[in-house]
């Protein structure tokens, strides 16, 4: 699983963003777990995630970041980036972010989809 430790922290908050290949929700579940091995990011507030299968099937979980899954749904069907899994971390630093949570997740989809290795070719890669 490729990982940016650390994308950017806003007012406390900070974000990591992981990802690797997937092809279905069993296979992002499992990721998942491997990566809550690490007591870092089990210890994290949120893990939002999204999965876009190449059979078109959506999937994606908030997991309390309400919205948040969505956003980076959007941005793989935008890239074109099927059977990857893309995983926003975000440890809550105590202040509430309001909208710019999203912005922050976007942030951290683009620094993957720049950084990652071995991504096949995007047509679109901001957002």
């Amino acid at each position: 699983m490729f990982q940016i430790a650390s994308v950017v922290t806003d007012r406390g908050s900070k974000y990591a963003v992981s990802g690797a290949p997937a092809h279905s929700k069993a296979d992002a579940l499992a990721l998942i777990k491997e990566l809550k091995r690490n007591k870092r990011f089990a210890k994290a507030t949120h893990n939002t995630w999204a999965l876009l299968c190449s059979d078109g099937r959506p999937i994606k979980n908030d997991d309390g970041e309400s919205g948040a899954g969505v956003i980076i749904l959007r941005m793989l069907e935008r890239a074109k980036l099927q059977d990857h899994l893309i995983v926003v971390t975000r440890w809550y630093g105590g202040t509430l972010l309001g909208g710019d949570r999203f912005r922050r997740v976007q942030d951290c989809v683009n620094a993957y989809l720049e950084q990652a290795p071995n991504l096949p070719p995007m047509t679109l890669q901001n957002d």
